[in-house]
């Protein structure tokens, strides 16, 4: 099973990186091939709105974007990890996302399939971190992931979303919380053959 883990986070061994570390170690531990992308390294542009992509559903700026979206199609699952910033994605995960507008266009306005109901087979997880304990701190974030994997035909299957970590070693503190992340992998894996 082929997935593609997204680290989205600014600080490359923060919170949601372990987090996201130990759910690829859980994936690959019951035989996934796994491709781990760290955003930061690439680079990537924010769209631009010039609606390019109207024409035949390619995001006209070259960049890195190309090959990521290659990744996100081609992928069997795929997990995310952001941390929050003011209750939203971080900015290279919201870059990532407006630039996957491109395969909404295509799905959507070019293959012009029906958007009245989001039942995609392939299991999308996302994993993410906040430092406040806000009862609605993930809502908006949670909602942006759902739409954002139904681009590229994912739903997403499971959100594991932890309040009042900040620092960035804090996760540490909570192995239950890398325990659990590691077992998430586990069963994305399992959930992903079962709808094969």
């Amino acid at each position: 099973m082929k997935i593609t883990a997204i680290y989205g986070s600014p600080r490359r061994n923060g919170n949601t990186a372990r987090l996201l570390q130990s759910a690829v170690a859980g994936a690959r531990s019951v035989g996934a091939d796994v491709t781990e992308i760290v955003l930061r390294d690439l680079k990537l542009q924010p769209c631009l709105e010039i609606y390019a992509c109207q024409k035949d559903g390619r995001c006209a700026i070259k960049d890195d974007f190309h090959g990521l979206a290659e990744r996100l199609l081609s992928a069997q699952a795929t997990i995310l990890a952001s941390p929050i910033f003011f209750y939203a994605v971080s900015a290279h995960v919201k870059a990532m996302m407006d630039r996957c507008q491109s395969l909404w266009v295509k799905k959507y306005r070019l293959e012009k399939k029906s958007y009245t109901r989001l039942d995609n087979h392939k299991p999308g997880l996302f994993l993410t971190v906040g430092a406040t304990h806000g009862r609605r701190l993930f809502e908006g974030a949670e909602m942006s992931v759902k739409y954002f994997f139904d681009t590229f035909d994912t739903s997403l299957w499971r959100t594991l979303a932890y309040r009042g970590l900040d620092g960035a070693d804090d996760i540490l503190k909570h192995p239950e919380c890398l325990a659990e992340a590691r077992q998430a992998g586990v069963e994305l894996v399992e959930m992903g053959q079962f709808n094969r």
